[in-house]
C-alpha cells in the first residue's frame, strides 16, 4: 500500500453550526436517536414500512461509528448508515436485504477495506441545507480515517420508469443521465459528490417501482490510498473486560419478604465485592415467597399470590443495583398485565437505577397448563453501560431465531435464568445454550435453582449446574466452558469474559458463523412492530438526498 507523501484529511464538523437561529448538529448516531430516526425514515419512505426500532438499534450497535445523525434543533432531519466489507463481497451481485443482513447491518466486517453504505435519507422539509452533502463528507472522512480503500453504495434511478421509452436498457439511461442529456436528481446529487458509477444492479430493490428495481453501483475511491489489489485489514487483539457473576441460588423456606430479600441482597453484595458488572439469578426465584403461606395454594392461586409482589420486587431489586453498582438480571418473576394475562418476567435493572423487562415468549407446557401463563411478544437487546445484551428464559433459549435476532441487534452476552427439575431438562437448557453462544459467537451465562421447596407446586425437586459458556475458538476456554458451579450447590460462580474476542472471532475466527449465513437462500422475517413474525417486510436502499420452568 502506498500513499501519498502529504495527506490532507476531510475536516470534520464537530459540535453544532449555526442556522439562522437554528442550530445544525452532524454526529454519529445513539441508541437515544433511534425513535427519531424511526420517524424521520416514516416521513420520507411514504409508500414503504419503516425500519423496526430493533432493526436501527443493530445498525448502531453493530458499526456505531459509521452511522450519522443530523439534527435540526434537536430533531432529527438526516440519518445515513454503513459498514465495512470486504471488496470481494462489496462489488460481488447482491440485493440491499442480503447485503445488508435484513436490515441489520449485521454483516459489518471490521477487516473490510471498503466502506459500504446502505441508507441515507434527508427529511424533506430541510432541503436545501446541504444536509445529505454533509452527511457524505461524514463517511467521507470516516474512509479516510480509516485508510479504506473506498465508498460504494447502490443508489436508486428514480426517473427511469418515466424516461422507458427514450432509453434502449437501464444502462442506456444512466449513460444518458451521465452525459447530461436526461435529468435524474438521485444520480446527479450522487455524481455531484465525486461519486462514480460502476454499473447497472439488476433486481437491487424490487419494490422500487420508479426505478423498475435498478439500482447503481457507486464509487468514490479514496485518493490517500493506492491498492493494486484488495487488501485484508487486520482486527487488534483488544482487552474489553466484563465481569459476570451466576448465582445458583438454593431454594429455601422464608419467613417474610424481607428474609427473601436479604437472601438475594447477600449474593448482591458478594458479587459487587468482587467488582462483577452483572449478577444473574435463576429463572422462578421468585417461588420461595409462595412458602411462608399458611396453606399450600393451588398453581392459578400461587401466580396470582406472586404477581402482587411485583412492584416491590422492582423497586427493591433497582435500589440494591444502584446501592452496589452492579447490573442485575433478576432471573424472572410471574407478573399480571393490563390485558389481565400472566407473563413470566426477567427485570433487568441496572445500576444506573434504569428498570427494564424481559418476557418470557416460549412457556412450556407446565407453564401453560398448570399456570396459565402466556407468552410475550417483544425480544429486543438492552442497553448496559457495558454494550448490549439480551435475555432468553429458559425455554427461550431452545428456540434459535430468538438469539439470532439479538446477536443482529448487538448483543454480545445473552443470560439464559433457567428452572429445571431434572438432569434431562437442565441439559436441554445447557446443550441449547452452548449451541448459541457457537452461532452467534457470543457468551452466553446460565443460571439456575437449586433445592426444593416441598410446599410449593412445581418446586418438588431442582437441578442444575449453573455457568458462563463461550463460543469454541482459540480465544476462549478450550472447552467452551469460562466458569462453571458444582452441581446443586449453592454458591456464586464468577469469571471475566473479553468482549474484545468476540469481535476478533466474528472477523477472523476459525470459522465465522455469523458472517457466514446465507443471505441469499434464508431469513428470519419479523413483523414491522419487530414482535411477530409476519409478511416479509419490503426492502430499502439509499435514496440520496430525498431520499419458566422445564427446560
Amino acid at each position: 500500500m502506498a500513499k501519498q507523501p502529504a495527506k490532507k484529511r476531510t475536516t470534520r464538523r464537530k459540535g453544532a453550526e449555526k442556522f439562522g437561529q437554528k442550530r445544525l448538529e452532524v454526529r454519529n448516531a445513539r441508541i437515544k436517536d433511534i425513535r427519531g430516526i424511526a420517524d424521520l425514515v416514516r416521513r420520507v419512505y411514504e409508500d414503504m414500512p419503516a425500519y423496526t426500532h430493533g432493526e436501527i438499534r443493530g445498525q448502531i450497535n453493530n458499526f456505531p461509528e459509521g452511522c450519522f445523525v443530523a439534527l435540526l434543533d434537536e430533531e432529527v432531519v438526516g440519518y445515513c448508515a454503513t459498514m465495512q466489507l470486504a471488496e470481494a463481497l462489496a462489488f460481488q451481485p447482491h440485493d440491499w436485504d442480503e447485503i445488508t443482513g435484513n436490515g441489520y447491518g449485521s454483516r459489518h466486517d471490521p477487516t473490510g477495506d471498503w466502506l459500504y453504505g446502505y441508507e441515507m435519507c434527508v427529511d424533506p422539509k430541510v432541503r436545501g441545507v446541504r444536509i445529505g452533502r454533509r452527511l457524505y463528507e461524514e463517511r467521507r472522512a470516516l474512509a479516510e480515517d480509516r485508510d479504506l480503500t473506498g465508498i460504494v453504495f447502490a443508489g436508486r434511478m428514480p426517473h427511469y420508469r418515466r424516461n422507458r421509452r427514450k432509453v434502449d436498457s437501464p444502462q442506456d439511461y444512466l449513460d444518458q443521465v451521465v452525459a447530461g442529456k436526461l435529468h435524474d436528481p438521485v444520480l446527479r446529487f450522487q455524481l455531484a459528490n465525486g461519486f462514480e458509477p460502476e454499473r447497472v444492479m439488476e433486481n437491487y430493490l424490487p419494490e422500487d417501482k420508479a426505478s423498475a428495481a435498478n439500482a447503481v453501483m457507486m464509487v468514490w475511491r479514496n485518493p490517500y490510498v493506492e491498492r493494486d489489489q484488495p487488501v485484508k485489514m487486520r482486527l487488534p487483539r483488544g482487552v474489553e473486560s466484563v465481569r459476570v457473576a451466576t448465582c445458583q441460588l438454593q431454594a429455601r423456606a422464608v419467613a417474610d419478604y424481607d428474609e427473601f430479600l436479604r437472601t438475594v441482597k447477600y449474593f448482591v453484595d458478594v458479587a459487587s465485592d468482587y467488582e462483577s458488572d452483572f449478577i444473574l439469578f435463576p429463572e422462578l426465584f421468585t417461588l420461595m415467597l409462595l412458602s411462608f403461606e399458611e396453606k399450600e395454594l393451588s398453581p392459578v392461586e400461587a401466580i396470582e399470590r406472586l404477581s402482587e409482589y411485583t412492584p416491590r420486587l422492582r423497586s427493591d431489586i433497582s435500589d440494591m443495583a444502584m446501592k452496589y453498582n452492579i447490573n442485575i438480571i433478576a432471573g424472572s418473576h410471574p407478573t399480571r398485565m393490563d390485558d389481565g394475562d400472566i407473563h413470566n418476567i426477567a427485570y433487568v435493572c441496572l445500576r444506573d437505577g434504569s428498570v427494564h423487562a424481559q418476557e418470557k415468549i416460549h412457556p412450556t407446557p407446565n407453564e401453560r397448563y398448570w399456570w396459565n401463563i402466556k407468552g410475550g411478544d417483544s425480544v429486543e437487546v438492552i442497553q448496559t453501560d457495558c454494550g448490549p445484551i439480551g435475555v432468553q428464559i429458559c425455554y427461550d433459549s431452545e428456540f434459535p431465531e430468538l438469539s439470532r435476532r439479538l446477536a443482529d441487534e448487538g448483543a454480545r452476552i445473552i443470560f439464559v435464568p433457567f428452572c429445571t427439575d431434572s438432569r434431562q431438562g437442565y441439559l436441554r437448557v445447557r446443550y441449547c445454550g452452548q449451541a448459541r453462544a457457537i452461532e452467534n459467537q457470543c457468551f452466553v451465562v446460565l443460571s439456575g435453582n437449586v433445592g426444593n421447596l416441598p410446599n410449593v407446586a412445581n418446586m418438588d425437586i431442582q437441578y442444575a449446574q449453573s455457568c458462563i459458556l463461550t463460543p469454541c475458538d482459540f480465544p476462549f476456554a478450550r472447552d467452551g466452558i469460562a466458569a462453571e458451579a458444582t452441581e446443586n450447590v449453592e454458591t456464586l460462580t464468577i469469571s471475566d469474559i473479553n468482549l474484545a474476542d468476540l469481535s476478533w472471532a466474528r472477523a477472523e475466527g476459525t470459522v465465522r458463523n455469523l458472517a457466514d449465513r446465507r443471505f441469499d437462500l434464508y431469513r428470519i422475517e419479523w413483523d414491522e412492530d419487530g414482535k411477530h413474525p409476519g409478511k416479509p417486510r419490503p426492502r430499502r436502499e439509499p435514496l440520496g438526498p430525498t431520499g419458566p420452568g422445564g427446560g
